[in-house]
């Protein structure tokens, strides 16, 4: 596929995926969607990038969806437009690889659903987030309503949710929304070196922990912990056999390609 709105830069085997289309302040459409399926597509069996870091170009990482090609849906059509940004997003969120925020401005709308889809989020001082739908009339689209409720707890999702307000990267770190608030020049070096630390562990286990914790918050403590235990299971005779003889020989231990 053309890239038009996305743009790859692999660095040290992490892909710098830009969203480039700072005319609209980077704000999400059906081509961005395609683009992004695609392209995860293509990373997900490529051994050279091991992780991805998402950020944008300008001053927005996505300052929302693209109410220009919003306004004129049907009720049919925006479900379908709906569906389309939960399917991509889900996608970012079931990677099998890490996936980092690096949230360098506006992160309004489908910029906050799409930080919120990755696995960590470095947010720069300048960055601002929010949920402002209500304020159009509308709600969420792109599973909003349902991952802020699990990151930030229910009276600080629905606060945001009803009264639209913008908050700041530090208000956003108070909350847990993000994991990190960094100088705007940093932001990238900041995500870049704690890829470098989750790609020196065992890429079998973090996929794992990615998997587990998944599937984990959205069922019951039980169900959640038997999931563990079968994974947890899946590591022996092979990575995590590795990593434990390592660690009895005092080297580091060499591990396998995914």
């Amino acid at each position: 596929m053309k890239y038009e709105i996305l743009k790859l830069d692999v660095r040290d085997n992490i892909g710098l995926i830009h969203i480039s289309r700072p005319e609209a302040l980077n704000a999400l459409n059906s081509r961005f969607f395609s683009e992004m399926d695609s392209l995860l597509e293509e990373l997900r069996n490529n051994n050279a990038v091991k992780g991805l870091i998402i950020t944008g170009e300008g001053k927005a990482f996505v300052a929302g969806a693209d109410i220009a090609e919003m306004v004129n849906m049907d009720e049919a059509a925006a479900v379908k437009f709906s569906k389309s940004g939960q399917k991509t997003f889900r996608g970012i969120e079931m990677f099998s690889k890490p996936v980092i925020a690096a949230v360098n401005g506006f992160a309004l709308g489908g910029g906050c659903e799409l930080a919120m889809a990755c696995d960590i989020r470095i947010a720069g001082v300048k960055a601002k987030f929010g949920q402002p739908e209500v304020s159009l009339g509308l709600i969420p689209g792109f599973a909003g309503t349902q991952r802020l409720t699990r990151l930030v707890g229910l009276g600080n999702a629905l606060h945001l949710l009803m009264t639209a307000d913008m908050i700041g990267s530090e208000e956003a770190l108070r909350i847990g929304l993000v994991q990190m608030v960094v100088e705007q020049e940093e932001l990238l070096n900041t995500a870049l070196d704690i890829m470098k630390k989750i790609l020196t562990k065992g890429p079998k286990a973090v996929s794992t922990i990615k998997k587990v914790v998944r599937k984990g918050i959205e069922t019951d403590i039980d169900s959640g912990s038997e999931i563990e235990a079968e994974e947890f299971g899946t590591l022996f005779g092979n990575e995590g056999t590795e990593g434990m003889k390592a660690f009895l020989e005092k080297r580091t231990p060499e591990w396998e390609e995914k």
